[in-house]
C-alpha cells in the first residue's frame, strides 16, 4: 500500500540540538543591537557598562525558551519589568520589554486556551499600567497629564491588540481544524455509503438466483438430476462470480492508487448486461435487452451507474417480483440516457417503507442524483413493475467543437 508521508517545516527537521545552537545564535546577534538601542541620553556606546549590558542580556536570555515555556518567560519578563521601575531605570532602557510582552500575549492567546489568553493579556496589562503608574509617582509627575495619559493609553492598546490578533489567529486555526474534520467525516461517509452500494448491487443480484437456484435444485433433485445438476453449476458460477468481484474490491481497498495515477477501471459497466441477462434468465426470469438508438461509449461513472440501477432492478425482479420475463430498454438519445425497466410480476417491491426492506430503490436514486439524474419506480397500470431512470450525456458535438476550438488556439 503506498502512503504519502507529509513533510514537517524545515525547522523541525533539523535535530534538536542545531535548532538549539541556531537560537543561542540568534539571542547572540540580537544583543549588541539591544545593548545599542537601550542607551540612555547620558550614556555612549563604548566603553561597554556592566549593568547596561546584563540587563540587555537579562531581557534577551529567557526568549531562548519562548517557545516551550512563553508563560514562565512572560513571567519573567513582567518581574523584570517590575524590578526595573523599582530601581528607577530610564525609559530607553526598559521600554523594550513592553513589546516582548505584547508579542508573548498574542502567542499564547493564539496557542494556548481562551482562558489563560485572557489571564496573560489581563496580567501583562496590570502590570505594564502599574509598573509605569509607579515610575511617574515616583519622580513627582502628574499621572493625569494629556501626555502620560496618552502613553498610558497607548500601553493598554498594545495589550488589547496583541489578545485580539492572537483570539483571531487561535480561530482561525480551530475553524480550519473544524473545515478539515468535517471533510475528512464527508469523505469517510462518502466512501462508506458507495463501498455499501457496491457490495449491495454485487452481492443481491448473486443471492437472489443462488436461493432459487437451490430452491428448485431441492425440489427436483430426486425427481430430475438433470436439471437440479443445472441448478448446481448455476449457483456455482454465480457464486464465483460474486467472489472475483469481492475480491477485486477488497484489492482497491487495501492499495488505493497514488493521486498522480489514472482511476481504475469501473468494477462493471454496460458491456456485462448480456451477462446478467444470461444469468437472470438461468434462475427462472427471461430478461431481453432491447437498444434504442445509436450506442456509444459513455462516460465510466455513467456506464457503471446504468449497469448498476438495471441490475438492481432486475435482482428485486427476481427476489420480489413473482415475474416470468422482464425487459431492459436502453435509449441513446442525444444529451441522455434513458434506461426503461419493466416485468410482468405482481407490481410490487420490497420498498424502504416496508417492514424488512432494503435499500435498493433509494441507492438508485442515489446513484442517479450523483450524476444529476432522474429516477422513478412503481406499479404499471397494465401489470408489473416499471423503474425508468435518465442520467444526462455530454454533447459528443459540443466536445468536439469544444477539443477543435481549443486546438486552434494553441496553434
Amino acid at each position: 500500500m503506498r502512503e504519502e508521508t507529509l513533510r514537517p517545516p524545515l525547522t523541525q527537521r533539523l535535530p534538536h540540538g542545531v535548532r538549539t545552537a541556531l537560537t543561542w545564535c540568534a539571542v547572540v546577534a540580537i544583543l549588541p543591537l539591544l545593548y545599542a538601542v537601550t542607551l540612555a541620553d547620558d550614556e555612549s556606546l563604548l566603553p561597554v557598562g556592566a549593568m547596561h549590558a546584563g540587563f540587555a542580556a537579562a531581557i534577551v536570555l529567557p526568549l531562548v525558551w519562548a517557545g516551550r515555556r512563553p508563560c514562565a518567560v512572560l513571567a519573567v519578563l513582567l518581574a523584570e519589568l517590575l524590578v526595573a521601575m523599582a530601581l528607577a531605570q530610564p525609559a530607553e532602557r526598559i521600554w523594550p520589554l513592553m513589546p516582548v510582552a505584547d508579542i508573548l500575549v498574542c502567542f499564547l492567546t493564539a496557542t494556548r486556551s481562551r482562558r489563560t489568553g485572557l489571564a496573560a493579556a489581563t496580567t501583562t496589562l496590570i502590570v505594564q499600567e502599574a509598573a509605569w503608574h509607579v515610575a511617574l509617582l515616583t519622580r513627582g509627575l502628574r499621572v493625569f497629564a494629556s501626555g502620560f495619559l496618552a502613553l498610558s493609553v497607548l500601553l493598554g492598546l498594545g495589550v488589547v491588540v496583541a489578545w485580539m490578533a492572537g483570539t483571531a489567529l487561535r480561530q482561525r486555526r480551530e475553524y480550519g481544524q473544524a473545515l478539515r474534520a468535517q471533510a475528512e467525516l464527508q469523505a469517510v461517509t462518502a466512501d462508506r455509503l458507495r463501498i455499501a452500494r457496491e457490495l449491495h448491487d454485487m452481492v443481491a443480484h448473486s443471492i437472489g438466483v443462488i436461493a432459487i437456484q437451490a430452491g428448485a435444485g431441492a425440489r427436483v433433485i430426486d425427481s430430475r438430476p438433470e436439471q437440479a445438476r443445472d441448478a448446481l453449476g448455476a449457483i456455482e458460477a454465480a457464486s464465483r462470480q460474486t467472489l472475483q468481484g469481492l475480491r477485486h474490491m477488497l484489492g482497491v481497498l487495501r492499495e488505493p492508487p497514488a493521486a498522480s495515477e489514472p482511476e481504475p477501471a469501473p468494477l462493471s459497466g454496460l458491456a456485462d448486461l448480456d451477462r446478467l441477462a444470461e444469468t437472470t434468465t438461468a434462475a427462472g426470469v427471461r430478461v431481453d435487452v432491447r437498444h434504442q438508438g445509436k450506442p456509444r461509449g459513455l462516460p465510466p461513472a455513467v456506464d457503471r451507474c446504468a449497469f448498476r440501477i438495471v441490475q438492481e432492478s432486475v435482482t428485486n425482479v427476481v427476489r420480489h417480483a413473482d415475474a416470468r420475463h422482464c425487459q431492459v430498454v436502453l435509449d441513446y438519445a442525444p444529451e441522455e440516457l434513458r434506461i426503461d425497466i419493466a416485468d410482468d410480476g405482481r407490481g410490487t417491491v420490497t420498498t424502504p417503507a416496508s417492514p424488512g426492506s432494503g435499500y435498493g430503490i433509494a441507492g438508485m436514486r442515489e446513484r442517479a442524483a450523483l450524476l444529476d439524474g432522474r429516477l422513478s419506480a412503481g406499479p404499471r397500470p397494465e401489470g408489473g413493475f416499471r423503474v425508468t431512470a435518465t442520467l444526462p450525456l455530454p454533447d459528443p458535438a459540443a466536445a468536439l467543437e469544444r477539443a477543435q476550438t481549443t486546438h486552434v488556439e494553441a496553434r
